[in-house]
């Protein structure tokens, strides 16, 4: 199991906390952020694989920025493998 606790640039976000086993997500945290948005995208990644969540989800942005909670959460999602 690989554990990570990712700092995102970027986004309102402070801290992705990331556990991916085997290439699946077993749990992921945000650690401020839009709560409840933030809460659901946890919800709907657990039991995914990496590569499904990055190729649904990379280069997501928010408004006027270049990244997102989500397309952050993905980087470091790859880190953690």
């Amino acid at each position: 199991m690989a554990e990570l606790d990712f700092k995102p640039r970027g986004v309102c976000s402070k801290n992705i906390h990331i556990d991916v086993e085997d290439g699946i997500i077993q749990e992921v945290t945000f650690t401020g952020g839009c709560d409840g948005n933030l809460k659901a995208i946890s919800k709907l990644v657990q039991g995914k694989t990496v590569d499904e969540i990055a190729e649904l989800l990379e280069g997501n942005t928010c408004g006027p920025r270049f990244t997102s909670c989500a397309d952050q959460m993905v980087q470091g999602l790859k880190q953690a493998l």
